[in-house]
C-alpha cells in the first residue's frame, strides 16, 4: 500500500472531497466510529466497500454522548493506526474533526428522539441519545452518504438511528451489520482492552447468558420472566460483574414484552467496576 489515505479534518474538507467524486456520479457509503478500530469496524467498512463506490470512515470520540462520571478521557484514541485499518479494510477517506469543529462556540442545536431512548442504556445514561443523534445527524449532512453502516452489537443504537433518519426524511439508507465476536463469544469492543484479565475470563458469560435464552426458546419456551431468570442465573458465572439490565423487549418498539411473539431482541448490560468498564449484548429471538 503506497499511498496513505486521505485524511480530513474540516467540514469544508470533507465536502469538497465527497463532491468531487459526487461529480463523477459515485456513490458513497459512511461508517461513523469513535475509533479504537476492531474487527467489527473493518467489518462494516468492508460492506460499505462491496456497496459503494467511495467508502468514508468518520473518527469522533464524541463527547456529548458521554456522562459526566463516564469514560471519555480514557476512552481509547489511536488515530494513525485506525486510518491504516480503515484503508486496509477498503476506505478511501478519513473525516477525523477536532470537538471544536463538531461543536463551534456557540453551538445551541439537539437532535432528540422520543419512545425509543427511554429504556434499555437510555435509562443509565440520561442525555447519552441526545449526544448520538446529534453528532450522527451533523456527520450524515456533512457527508451525505447514500448508505450509513451500524454494527447490531447496540441494538438500542440501531434502532434510534433508523427511527431518526426515516422521522427527518434523510435520504440515507442505514445498513445494519451483524455482531462481530472473538472466539469465545465475546462482542467486539473497543472498550474490551480496558478490562482486567480476571474481568476478560469472565466477559463471554454474557453471550453465554444470552445463548441460553435462545436455547429455551428454541425447545418451546415463551415467557419473559423465565428468560430473564435464566439469563440473570447465567451472568452469576460473571461475579465480577454488576448487571445493569437484563430486558426483553420488541424488535421494533423496544418496549418490554411479557412473552416471546414475532421478533424480540433480548438484551444486556454489565458494568464490570474493577476496570470501570461497561459492556453490553443482545441478541434477536423469534418465536
Amino acid at each position: 500500500m503506497s499511498e496513505t489515505i486521505p485524511r480530513v479534518a474540516t467540514v469544508a474538507e470533507v465536502r469538497r472531497a465527497i463532491g468531487e467524486v459526487r461529480a463523477l456520479g459515485a456513490s458513497v457509503g459512511m461508517v461513523p466510529t469513535m475509533g479504537a478500530l476492531h474487527e467489527g469496524h473493518l467489518s462494516l467498512i468492508r460492506a460499505a466497500r462491496a456497496e459503494n463506490d467511495t467508502v468514508v470512515v468518520s473518527i469522533f470520540v464524541n463527547p456529548t454522548q458521554f456522562g459526566p462520571n463516564e469514560d471519555l478521557k480514557r476512552y481509547p484514541r489511536m488515530l494513525a493506526r485506525d486510518c491504516e485499518l480503515s484503508q486496509a479494510a477498503g476506505a478511501d477517506l478519513v473525516f477525523c474533526p477536532t470537538e471544536e469543529e463538531m461543536y463551534p462556540a456557540g453551538f445551541a442545536t439537539w437532535v432528540d428522539v422520543e419512545g425509543l431512548t427511554e429504556g434499555l442504556c437510555g435509562r443509565s445514561r440520561p442525555g447519552h441519545f441526545r449526544g448520538v443523534c446529534t453528532v450522527v445527524t451533523k456527520l450524515l449532512n456533512i457527508c451525505a452518504p447514500d448508505r450509513a453502516y451500524f454494527g447490531e452489537k447496540d441494538a438500542q443504537q440501531l434502532a434510534v438511528i433508523t427511527r431518526m433518519v426515516r422521522d427527518l426524511d434523510m435520504p440515507i439508507a442505514i445498513v445494519p451489520c451483524v455482531t462481530v465476536r472473538e472466539s469465545d463469544g465475546l462482542a467486539m469492543s473497543s472498550r474490551n482492552v480496558r478490562l482486567t484479565p480476571e474481568e476478560r475470563a469472565e466477559a463471554p458469560a454474557l453471550y453465554r447468558a444470552l445463548t441460553r435464552a435462545k436455547e429455551l426458546v428454541a425447545i418451546g419456551e415463551r415467557d419473559a420472566a423465565v428468560l430473564d431468570r435464566a439469563i440473570r442465573d447465567a451472568l452469576t458465572e460473571a461475579p465480577l460483574g454488576e448487571v445493569d439490565y437484563v430486558e426483553i423487549v420488541s424488535a421494533e418498539t423496544l418496549a418490554p414484552v411479557t412473552a416471546i411473539a414475532g421478533t424480540c431482541v433480548v438484551a444486556l448490560a454489565v458494568r464490570f467496576d474493577g476496570s470501570g468498564t461497561r459492556l453490553i449484548d443482545n441478541i434477536r429471538l423469534s418465536a
